[in-house]
């Protein structure tokens, strides 16, 4: 376990009040759930390919799923680019990728809830 990439005590500290209370069984351990979250997604891996130590790849995936759907990852992202200080230089990237026409289907799983749950325009 000496070789995973963990969240820092300090890191953990501002993104803890933001997770939801739990109810009856108490969670694994946040810290190395979300430190496989962190890792997966910035790897670019699929949920089956993280280390064993961020623990069980299935706990990992539904730890996602279950808060992105509750719209906890929104709510720490905005935290914390509220307490930055302003950028004096901001960067537009004009990269354009070909989303996969299943990449729809997330807004309709809920995936992203800030955005499903926008009004639609008549």
């Amino acid at each position: 376990m000496g070789d995973l990439i963990l969240l820092s005590e300090a890191q953990m500290r501002r993104i803890e009040p933001y997770f939801p209370q739990s109810h009856g069984m108490p969670r694994v351990d946040d810290r190395r759930v979300i430190s496989g979250i962190v890792f997966v997604i910035r790897n670019g891996l699929r949920w089956r390919d993280v280390p064993p130590g961020y623990g069980p790849h299935k706990t990992i995936y539904n730890r996602f799923v279950r808060w992105s759907r509750l719209g906890i990852f929104n709510k720490i992202f905005a935290a914390l680019a509220r307490k930055g200080s302003k950028p004096h230089r901001l960067m537009i990237d004009a990269t354009h990728l070909k989303a996969h026409r299943t990449a729809a289907s997330l807004l309709k799983k809920g995936l992203f809830p800030d955005v499903s749950a926008a009004p639609r325009a008549a």
